[in-house]
């Protein structure tokens, strides 16, 4: 935990975590992302903002990337953050793919065009100014925030969903 000086005294600074998820009805379909962002003093939620969105025509990756993206987008100063999300394709790709695909030129392994190079690039220049800590958790598993980010991207979704 950081601290940060007020007047004379030392506060510890919150830690700031993100949780997110995407949903897709159809892939590709409508679609949602939902992010819940948390600034917590140990165990205390000290401040909680919850963010949602969707498309109409879209996969559920992308939404996986949208609700990343959407997180670090959401933060108005440089910040250390942990994201969890239960998406290992934003995980791996952001943390280990996609020093390969820019070498390669945003080709695969296969040679192949990455797919989504557009959020690809944009979850990058996201994260510039901050200190990201990626963690993946597993989906529909009862982790109360993964559960509640997903609820989020349903929600998001209904949106775009058409009947």
């Amino acid at each position: 935990m950081e601290i940060y000086p007020i007047g004379s005294q030392s506060v510890p600074m919150p830690e700031l975590f993100a949780f997110t998820d995407g949903a897709c009805s159809g892939n590709p379909g409508p679609g949602g992302w939902g992010v819940i962002l948390q600034a917590r003093n140990g165990q205390e939620i000290v401040k909680e903002r919850q963010l949602n969105g969707g498309a109409e025509n879209t996969t559920n990756n992308q939404m996986e990337l949208m609700a990343a993206i959407c997180a670090l987008e959401a933060l108005d100063r440089a910040s250390t953050i942990t994201i969890i999300t239960d998406s290992t394709y934003v995980k791996n790709g952001i943390t280990g793919w996609v020093h390969g695909w820019k070498r390669n030129g945003w080709r695969t392994s296969n040679k192949q065009p990455v797919k989504n190079i557009e959020l690809w690039q944009r979850l990058e220049t996201a994260q510039e100014h901050h200190t990201v800590c990626w963690k993946w958790v597993k989906g529909h598993s009862g982790h109360p925030e993964n559960e509640r980010a997903d609820a989020l991207a349903r929600e998001g979704m209904e949106l775009f969903k058409s009947g």
